[in-house]
């Protein structure tokens, strides 16, 4: 199941919480508090430039062989895009991911090699560092998973403006509410700059990607 994405996006600044999208069912009107987002709205594209770009999380956690990942300083420098989901997510995680995993595998040898992809767990009870990992690798085996405890993940994605909360059973299905946003970070700034929703295709990112790579604006 799949609810309406509600895009950051809004002209003249104004400041909007974003949706949260609830991956196998759920009360789709749901949300939670995140960071206000201040954007300059272009309805033509699929990425938003934000107009207050956030600074990198500065969490600590997991990655997939076990080994400690200290997200801002691994990914110093480097285009990278972010994305919170959890593997058991039947619809808009593997769709994000494998639309951007099309688009990277479109780029030049020297670009993807470039290009950081990290999926960081909203269900860290069920995704371990061996199930994300074999998830992701289903995806593209270059793609960065992050686990950690709940607390720790959550304030990181609030930091950058998007929701999660803890997983929860429902009708004997658990359900992990999470923000469907990718954040794209310069490697100029080390800032998150661009905002994209669950509605961006591998055609937007194929088209984007380039330009994030450099840092430009897509």
């Amino acid at each position: 199941m799949r609810t309406k994405y509600a895009p950051a996006a809004i002209a003249f600044a104004v400041a909007a919480a974003l949706t949260l999208t609830a991956c196998g069912g759920g009360d789709d009107k749901a949300k939670s508090p995140v960071a206000d987002v201040s954007t300059d709205a272009d309805s033509n594209k699929a990425g938003t430039v934000l107009d207050r770009p956030f600074t990198k999380p500065d969490f600590v956690l997991t990655d997939t062989q076990g080994k400690k990942f200290d997200f801002r300083e691994r990914t110093k420098g480097k285009p990278t895009l972010i994305y919170f989901g959890y593997t058991n997510c039947p619809d808009v995680c593997p769709l994000t991911m494998s639309n951007i995993a099309i688009a990277k595998k479109r780029l030049p040898k020297a670009d993807q090699d470039k290009l950081q992809v990290v999926f960081v767990t909203t269900d860290p009870e069920r995704d371990t560092p061996d199930s994300l990992g074999k998830w992701l690798k289903a995806q593209d085996p270059s793609f960065i998973g992050l686990t950690g405890d709940f607390p720790t993940i959550q304030a990181g994605a609030r930091s950058i403006g998007i929701g999660i909360d803890p997983a929860t059973k429902k009708d004997g299905k658990v359900v992990s509410m999470h923000g469907a946003q990718v954040i794209a970070f310069s490697p100029k700034t080390d800032q998150g700059y661009v905002l994209y929703g669950d509605t961006a295709t591998a055609e937007d990112y194929t088209k984007d990607l380039p330009k994030i790579i450099t840092g430009e604006n897509p």
